[in-house]
């Protein structure tokens, strides 16, 4: 099974309601959170070496290495430096990366598990509450020292994990099955009688 990837993009400058190529692609299959408080991030929520720091044109190679949790710090970024690191970003992805984009006053959720029909939540959200909402769905290990809340409102559904559980067992039936049939002889399988 692939692993999941989490990407966090910080712009502190930049503002989601610019318009461009990845910003149209974020905001039409986002839940984003307009009252979002920004602050420090990597606060001992996760493990130091957890984390791998990414330029935007590194996120490609990254992908195909394997990670399971990625920071893009794009510092002062205006909203075109964000809408180009967006675009490449989403490109290089796959299926199983949840992308958080948080800019000075909105945090924005994009990716697998990610409720697309969300749209905009109003509902405080911190910096503190990234790491924790990621690690629900991208499955990574947070410290004891995180502090943060799990953004329910942001999910593709609050019972994740159970539905996700639901699959695996159905999915290990049908192989049982599957084996059970195959396992049988060669003269067992045809019934010529």
């Amino acid at each position: 099974m692939a692993e999941k990837k989490a990407i966090v993009i910080l712009a502190g400058k930049a503002n989601l309601a610019g318009s461009g190529a990845g910003l149209d692609k974020l905001l039409k299959k986002a839940a984003v959170f307009t009252m979002y408080t920004a602050g420090e991030l990597v606060d001992g929520a996760v493990e130091a070496g957890a984390v791998i720091r990414l330029q935007p044109d590194g996120v490609m190679s990254a992908v195909k290495k394997g990670f399971s949790l990625a920071l893009v710090d794009l510092g002062d970024a205006g909203t075109a430096a964000l809408d180009s690191a967006l675009n490449a970003i989403i490109e290089a992805s796959d299926r199983r990366t949840v992308i958080a984009v948080a800019v000075g006053n909105a945090l924005a959720f994009y990716g697998t598990g990610i409720n697309a029909k969300a749209g905009k939540l109003e509902r405080a959200a911190a910096a503190k509450d990234i790491f924790p909402t990621l690690a629900y769905i991208a499955d990574f290990p947070l410290t004891g020292e995180c502090t943060g809340a799990i953004l329910y409102q942001a999910l593709k559904s609050p019972n994740l994990k159970m539905e996700e559980l639901g699959k695996l067992k159905e999915a290990i039936a049908r192989m049982e099955g599957a084996l059970a049939r195959d396992s049988r002889e060669p003269w067992d399988k045809h019934d010529c009688a």
